[in-house]
């Protein structure tokens, strides 16, 4: 038997090291979604297991990736049995395999590409269903999403102009500082003191709060014509129950992760549109100017894969990683 070539072993600690900007994130996932439009990437849905007292959730996913020809397995385990950021425990991985040679790429931490994918699938809503003059954009959450926010939003839409951030916990207010000016030189972002008065006036609303967020934003808050994009906590099951249009990065992964979000009667709101066909303008992001349109990121792991491949590119030439020859 030929057994494959030793494989790429990525830490944490050497992902912090690869230097990737905004706009890199951004083509690749977009990249990602292209694929997927097109028919030549596959993305199922994931699996997922959890005890009856919700201390811990697994997710299992798999997809391949047509524009690189690459296959991945991607886990994610929490746990977090006392609802307490400064406990929580949170692994996640990401292996790649070259679908052309069939030899294994890579074995990363996925906690960075995570970290980056999803505010870049945010970006790519916001592209895709702000009203061209959208000025103003709310995020609500400090944590690690809440960092990387703004800089990709602005990545994706340039013209904001007003920046507003509503959090609770003061060193991850100074992390979305920091790294807003480290990613975008000049701009700054307001610190919201009033949740409601800050929701009236966004355009967009990114909603990227850990679970024991004090922000629950009803729709009646929301103005015509804006959009909301649920990535973790924040929003009320309000916004998508009341929404004039629903937009999904997968329908099938909203039905999966997204039950907290239905409405009074116990129903799941459904999708008007996914990203991926939006993206191929195949389907409509909004219907008018007015529509208060509501977006569920969830990510899907042909986007993982991208951003993986772009690591794995950019580790290799700086030397990081070291070899594992897991099947000698």
């Amino acid at each position: 038997m030929t057994y494959p070539a030793s494989t790429l072993i990525l830490t944490a600690s050497d992902l912090d090291k690869v230097q990737v900007t905004s706009g890199d994130v951004l083509s690749a996932v977009e990249t990602a979604y292209d694929a997927l439009s097109s028919g030549h990437s596959i993305n199922p849905g994931k699996l997922t297991v959890a005890p009856g007292d919700r201390r811990s959730v697994a997710y299992s996913m798999l997809a391949r990736d047509g524009h690189s020809e690459t296959v991945a397995f991607k886990t994610s385990f929490k746990f977090d049995p006392h609802r307490d950021r400064t406990r929580k425990r949170y692994y996640t991985t990401l292996s790649l395999y070259d679908d052309t040679t069939g030899a294994p790429i890579a074995l990363m931490d996925c906690g960075r590409i995570g970290a980056l994918r999803t505010p870049a699938v945010s970006g790519l809503l916001i592209r895709g269903c702000a009203v061209p003059d959208a000025s103003t954009v709310l995020v609500v959450g400090s944590g690690t999403q809440g960092r990387f926010a703004l800089p990709l939003a602005l990545a994706a839409h340039p013209q904001f102009t007003d920046l507003e951030l509503f959090a609770t916990h003061p060193d991850g207010i100074a992390a979305v500082q920091d790294e807003l000016a480290r990613q975008c030189p000049g701009r700054t972002v307001r610190i919201s003191t009033d949740l409601e008065e800050s929701v009236r006036r966004a355009d967009v609303i990114l909603a990227v709060a850990g679970e024991a967020t004090p922000a629950d934003i009803p729709s009646e808050w929301i103005r015509p014509g804006a959009v909301t994009i649920l990535v973790g906590y924040g929003l009320s099951a309000s916004t998508l129950s009341d929404a004039d249009y629903v937009v999904a990065t997968s329908a099938e992964q909203m039905r999966t992760t997204g039950t907290d979000m239905a409405g009074p009667d116990g129903v799941l709101r459904g999708v008007d549109a996914e990203l991926p066909d939006i993206l191929a303008g195949r389907a409509r992001a909004r219907r008018t100017p007015h529509d208060r349109v509501f977006a569920y990121n969830s990510g899907l792991v042909v986007t993982d894969i991208a951003l993986g491949l772009l690591f794995v590119d950019k580790a290799r030439e700086q030397g990081l990683g070291s070899t594992l020859d897991l099947w000698s």
